[in-house]
């Protein structure tokens, strides 16, 4: 990307939530470092990644926070959600399962979260096609009843990993670049966490391996 890791015009927070074992880790660790691991465990806890992207001749700093998905680790969920300004909820397209409790993940966004935050619905492990129990068109049709964007990935073998946080990353930059900024970006107080961000649902090229795996 040629720019140092301290220089950047935006740092945005975005935060990654779902169930446990839906692939969180992996989409955070193929953007981040382009890698991908088979035997990745539970997280522990809360960890988090950055990246740097251009957009419109900008450095957008991404600081992307990842979770445990299980029940005993909720208690952490107000500091993990504080200076959040977009969201990817994130469910496993082989377990219906996890799709079903996307609304409660979305119920607890709504809850702890700004108000405004982006939110993008992302469809992981699209490369278990034989396995697929959650129909694309059926997640669609829910991102577009709550005004989500939504997408489908795979961390195992890239697709639309770029994609996705570039979408909410660039998304993010335009409704916060239309409205007069203040102060100066900080790790406290990443620029986009006040005034309102309103998204309406996108549609990203599906199958989308451009640009894929690129740091």
């Amino acid at each position: 990307m040629g720019t140092r890791d301290d220089e950047y015009d935006y740092l945005f927070k975005v935060v990654l939530i779902g169930d446990s074992g839906v692939g969180k880790s992996n989409l955070l660790s193929r953007f981040t470092r382009n890698e991908f691991n088979l035997e990745s465990k539970s997280t522990i806890g809360v960890e988090f990644a950055t990246r740097s992207i251009q957009v419109d001749g900008k450095t957008i700093k991404a600081q992307i926070w990842d979770t445990a998905g299980q029940e005993r680790y909720r208690a952490i969920t107000s500091a993990y959600y504080r200076g959040a300004v977009g969201a990817l909820l994130v469910y496993d397209i082989a377990k219906h399962l996890t799709y079903e409790n996307v609304e409660r993940w979305l119920k607890e966004l709504r809850d702890h979260a700004d108000q405004n935050i982006v939110i993008m619905l992302v469809g992981n492990k699209s490369d278990l096609r034989h396995l697929r129990s959650v129909p694309t068109d059926e997640a669609r049709a829910f991102a577009e009843r709550h005004s989500l964007s939504f997408i489908e990935t795979s961390a195992l073998d890239c697709t639309n990993v770029e994609t996705a946080f570039h979408n909410i990353l660039t998304e993010i930059y335009r409704i916060v670049s239309q409205r007069p900024m203040h102060d100066s970006p900080d790790e406290d107080s990443p620029p986009g966490n006040s005034g309102p961000i309103q998204i309406s649902p996108t549609e990203p090229n599906a199958g989308s391996k451009s640009n894929c795996c690129k740091a």
